[in-house]
């Protein structure tokens, strides 16, 4: 297992050489510091905490500093928690880069996906509306609340209330293409969340360790515009205007 954090930047689209369209969700990921390392001995599980999106020290408290001061880095935004790793791999103020993950490797994306605000049980649980004319006054309501006894709403029930904005995971999606340069991951598909928002890719849980073959990618490049240089001569063309003198000359020497 292997993870890190990023900030989703937003979607777009690629072609390979064979000139398949392949829709990609560009995430940004700045090298993450491991700033903790927990073991079974001291914590009771293994896992690292990985620190993303350097803040001004301005705005964090006294006691985020102090822990990130142990990893030797700035204060960071985010934490999370990353289990399931082979700690005796990491080393505490360890850079976690893009290059971790290779292209065609089947991952796990999780985030928090949009806010809808306040639904409700139609659009929020895709129930049917109920008849909307011969003097029906039920059209878009929840319907019953339960049984008669023991005069309350069970657990569960379905009702209008705040839609989204709940942590979501999309699995097996494949990696398309690992910017080392610009510290970018371009991943096959949507992830859930809104732009600029905060998600973490894992090692697949159900294909773990799978890596698919990835088709070369295209892209243009485009080509500067030539530059004449001063040496070389510029032949003039005869235009329309000297031809006509030279006719006309002729005829009056006849």
């Amino acid at each position: 297992m292997k993870g890190i954090l990023g900030r989703k930047i937003g979607m777009t689209q690629v072609f390979t050489k064979s000139g398949k369209l392949i829709p990609v969700t560009v995430v940004e990921v700045e090298p993450n510091i491991v700033t903790q390392i927990k073991t079974i001995e001291t914590d009771g599980y293994n896992a690292i905490q990985l620190g993303f999106s350097t803040k001004r020290e301005k705005l964090a408290t006294k006691a985020s500093i102090g822990h990130t001061n142990k990893a030797n880095t700035t204060p960071k935004r985010f934490f999370r928690e990353i289990r399931g790793v082979d700690v005796n791999n990491y080393t505490l103020g360890q850079e976690v880069k893009v290059d971790i993950f290779t292209e065609g490797e089947v991952v796990d994306v999780t985030g928090t996906s949009k806010g809808k605000g306040f639904q409700g049980v139609i659009k929020r649980h895709n129930q049917a509306r109920g008849p909307m004319s011969h003097g029906s006054r039920f059209h878009r309501r929840p319907g019953s609340m339960g049984s008669m006894r023991p005069m309350r709403v069970f657990k569960g029930k379905k009702l209008p209330g705040h839609m989204g904005f709940e942590t979501v995971t999309i699995q097996n999606l494949e990696i398309v293409m690992v910017d080392l340069e610009n510290n970018v991951l371009l991943v096959k598909g949507n992830v859930p969340g809104p732009k600029k928002s905060l998600v973490i890719i894992k090692t697949a849980v159900k294909k773990p360790g799978k890596i698919n073959e990835v088709e070369e990618l295209n892209f243009y490049d485009v080509k500067e515009p030539e530059v004449i240089s001063e040496e070389t001569p510029v032949v003039e063309e005869p235009t329309n205007e000297n031809a006509s003198v030279e006719e006309t000359t002729e005829v009056s020497e006849k």
